[in-house]
């Protein structure tokens, strides 16, 4: 990664609904348009992610999506609205970012919920995207979903017992991030705070089965933890606001956009075949496994940043 730096431009903007996201830009304002779209949901851009663009050759575009870091308002406040916090919301909000920064075209990286958001801005502005980076391949489909909160039972009994315990009875056999979600919306304080402190503690345990691993959601602090809780469990609970198999059916869109794919081997939360899934009906991507890691970790960072630093040159087709 890039030695850390400071953004030479910054602001907040006004995006509808009440909602005004973070944004700043680093590296030199003549080089590639580039934006970083963060994980989660919920989960926002911090000064580390300054440091995978080459500040030579990237101007680089970084923000909070509604409702979390710098942005406001915060989901977890009590005037946020929820229903104004959508995939849709989010690419709307996409392309007046680019529209308020006077970029025409701009390369599109993201990791894990940012893959699936930049996967759908993609497709529906194909003409605004120079290439793509996409790290921990994720595409919003329900049998994600259902693999993270259900299935990984069978991986981590001990543990997925646990987090399901605080759900009511009745509502175990359901959709558990919309159990959740409910938790994290109930008046009672306390409850919010246990299910957002759960909620951590059980994508930590999965995150990753690389040796080494270091969990790092269930030792953030509390209100971090509600707002990353609360978000991510509102759009898995609302199948990520899209169509099922969305992303797939509309690959054509964006198969001759070139794009690197980068999975960690160990990744047990988000299994490889979507990735690959995702390669074989992308004639322009190149798929990276990385051997050593996860969800993160290992020689991700460096993978990562290579492929970033070589779609710097890309042109717009002529």
């Amino acid at each position: 990664m890039y030695p850390p730096i400071e953004p030479y431009d910054r602001g907040h903007l006004d995006v509808g609904d009440g909602h005004s996201i973070y944004w700043e830009t680093v590296g030199s304002p003549a080089g590639t348009p580039v934006v970083w779209l963060h994980g989660g949901p919920g989960a926002p851009a911090s000064p580390g992610s300054r440091r995978y663009f080459d500040p030579s050759r990237y101007r680089a575009v970084i923000f909070d999506q509604r409702g979390c870091g710098r942005s406001r308002p915060l989901a977890t406040d009590p005037d946020a609205d929820l229903s104004t916090n959508t995939t849709d919301h989010l690419v709307g909000d996409l392309e007046r970012l680019r529209v308020h920064l006077g970029i025409d075209r701009w390369v599109v990286v993201g990791g894990s919920w940012g893959v699936t958001l930049g996967l759908v801005y993609a497709e529906r502005h194909p003409e605004r995207v120079l290439g793509m980076v996409l790290v921990a391949v994720t595409s919003g489909r329900w049998r994600e979903t259902q693999w993270i909160t259900r299935d990984m039972g069978r991986v981590f009994p001990r543990e997925w017992d646990r987090f399901v315990e605080l759900v009511p009875e009745a509502e175990r056999a359901g959709d558990l991030a919309a159990a959740y979600a409910r938790l994290l919306a109930s008046p009672d304080p306390a409850l919010r705070e246990e299910a957002a402190r759960r909620w951590c503690a059980w994508e930590d345990t999965h995150m990753s089965l690389a040796p080494g691993y270091t969990p790092h959601l269930s030792v953030r602090e509390l209100p971090w933890q509600q707002v990353f809780a609360r978000l991510v469990t509102h759009y898995w609970g609302h199948g990520c606001f899209l169509a099922d198999n969305e992303v797939m059916a509309n690959l054509h869109r964006i198969a001759h956009i070139p794009a690197v794919l980068i999975h960690g081997r160990h990744d047990v939360s988000g299994p490889l075949d979507t990735a690959w899934e995702l390669h074989k009906a992308w004639p322009a991507s190149r798929l990276v496994v990385v051997d050593d890691a996860g969800h993160f970790g290992g020689s991700m960072d460096d993978e990562f940043v290579a492929a970033i630093d070589a779609m710097s040159s890309v042109q717009p087709p002529s």
